[in-house]
């Protein structure tokens, strides 16, 4: 009983001082098999995940989305183009909205509601091409005669950043480049 109040006191100065390893460690094999593990960290959402949770806010299509931080930005219209919701994911999936309007000029938004390629899926065809991380995706609506696109921006494991266009009706990955290849040639 007095070895049991020692072990327990000793493990709570250790614990207060050191953290739970080191009193795991202090502990004898039969109070360490007692000690509870810290909570695992919760991983951050994903593009795909932020994408999904701001849709369920506000049903829609995605305009653009990026990370800054551990919050992702999403810019959701409407599926009739006249709306258009900006929103936070938090890094646990949690959405607040940060401004609604609902006077948006639907032919303005037209190519963006009724592309074949939605931003989901140039997020997919992206990581086909460059395996990695998205980090953002954003509609350009094809200014200078162009058609439209999707410029997505995905971080591989090797830390390079690649650029694809994503074709808005094929899903083709039209251009892509990584913005570290200029980089690799100052580091020999």
């Amino acid at each position: 009983m007095k070895r049991t109040r020692y072990v327990s006191a000793a493990a709570s100065v250790v614990l207060i001082v050191g953290g739970p390893v080191t009193a795991a460690a202090a502990m004898s094999s039969d109070a360490a098999r007692t000690v509870t593990a810290a909570p695992a960290l919760r991983a951050d959402v994903t593009a795909q995940g932020a994408a999904a949770a701001a849709l369920k806010h506000y049903p829609g299509v995605i305009e653009s989305l990026d990370k800054d931080g551990s919050v992702w930005h999403v810019d959701v219209i409407s599926k009739d183009g006249k709306g258009h919701a900006e929103l936070e994911v938090s890094a646990s999936g949690a959405v607040t909205e940060q401004n609604r309007d609902t006077d948006e000029n639907a032919g303005e938004n037209k190519a963006l509601v009724s592309a074949k390629v939605t931003a989901e899926g140039a997020m997919k065809a992206a990581l086909a091409a460059h395996p990695g991380q998205v980090w953002s995706v954003q509609w350009e609506d094809g200014d200078d005669g162009k058609a439209p696109y999707w410029e997505v921006e995905v971080k591989s494991s090797d830390g390079k950043t690649w650029n694809a266009h994503v074709d808005h009706a094929t899903g083709k990955v039209t251009q892509s480049g990584s913005d570290s290849d200029s980089d690799d040639d100052d580091d020999n």
